[in-house]
């Protein structure tokens, strides 16, 4: 029997299916959860981290489980630029969700040069900028955390990416996000995705050491649900309800009832990431319990909810 529910959104400019998107990180280039779900099934979908060059990434240890979530400390290993328009472009231009590369970088040129390479592919629907790397150039202070820097990057990548729709990937390590959302969205932004990890520590007792090789790592997963909601809903009512920026929520999304709270809470689409590890499939599972919530409630149109906590 066909939906009598609208689950489709407009995510800056571009028609999804559905408001589901993995995240960076977590599904590789697609092709890794082939075995496991059908991406197809989902509204977007966001590739891991590329970087001008290949990266080995940081020293293993670099993931560990907590009680509720787990710190990575990749430190964005990848195929590089060239290896993955060799290898993986192809196989994207094969799904059907909207695709977004995650741009990465030490320096503002290396962002530059991805993305430019990039912008005139047609498989490639948009670039969700991460901007938790550390600028070389500037001490290794992080792009993320100084509006002026956000500013600077959102520009220079915004026209690199010529017709192609850029999301700006906020770091919650911050006095105040809605100040590095606003500059993002000043300098061109015509998404935010919120929120990145947390930076944090889990220590060995009997070794009386940090756990990962790299000392911190980001948390993600469950534990940091409640605070992105609320960072999520901060954005919202500062910042891109005015400016009609849609955002990208994320943050330990594990089910529909987990995605229909950043929804209400502003999002206009949401992003599965560490749960995707537990249950590879339970993204195409939230796009259905999205719409079942909708039915239940009474809601011909998901676009009815986005907001809707006020």
């Amino acid at each position: 029997m066909k939906s009598n529910v609208d689950i489709s959104v407009e995510f800056a400019g571009l028609r999804l299916a559905n408001p589901v998107f993995t995240a960076s990180g977590t599904c590789g280039y697609a092709d890794e959860l082939a075995e496991f779900t059908d991406v197809n099934d989902l509204g977007g979908f966001i590739t891991k981290s590329i970087t001008a060059k290949p990266r080995m990434g940081n020293p293993v240890p670099r993931i560990v489980e907590t009680d509720s979530g787990m710190l990575n400390a990749i430190g964005l290993a990848n195929i590089g630029l060239d290896k993955f328009i060799e290898e993986k472009l192809p196989l994207l231009q094969k799904t059907k969700p909207a695709v977004f590369v995650n741009v990465a970088g030490e320096t503002i040129e290396q962002y530059v040069t991805v993305t430019e390479k990039l912008s005139s592919e047609q498989a490639i629907a948009g670039f969700e900028l991460n901007i938790s790397c550390p600028n070389v150039k500037k001490g290794g202070i992080t792009f993320g955390i100084d509006p002026v820097q956000v500013k600077e990057i959102t520009s220079a990548v915004k026209a690199a990416a010529g017709q192609k729709v850029l999301m700006v990937k906020l770091s919650p390590n911050v006095t105040d996000i809605s100040v590095t959302a606003r500059a993002a969205v000043e300098a061109g932004a015509d998404a935010l995705s919120l929120v990145n990890t947390f930076t944090a520590m889990v220590i060995d007792i009997e070794k009386q050491r940090p756990v990962l090789a790299n000392r911190t790592g980001g948390l993600s997963g469950p534990a940091i649900k409640p605070i992105a909601v609320y960072m999520v809903n901060k954005v919202y009512n500062e910042v891109t309800k005015e400016a009609k920026v849609p955002i990208l929520g994320g943050g330990g999304i594990r089910n529909a009832s987990d995605a229909i709270e950043f929804i209400l809470a502003g999002a206009t689409a949401i992003a599965v990431g560490t749960w995707n590890f537990i249950n590879p499939d339970c993204a195409s599972k939230i796009v259905n319990g999205i719409e079942d919530y909708c039915r239940r409630k009474g809601a011909s149109s998901i676009k009815q909810l986005i907001g809707a906590a006020g």
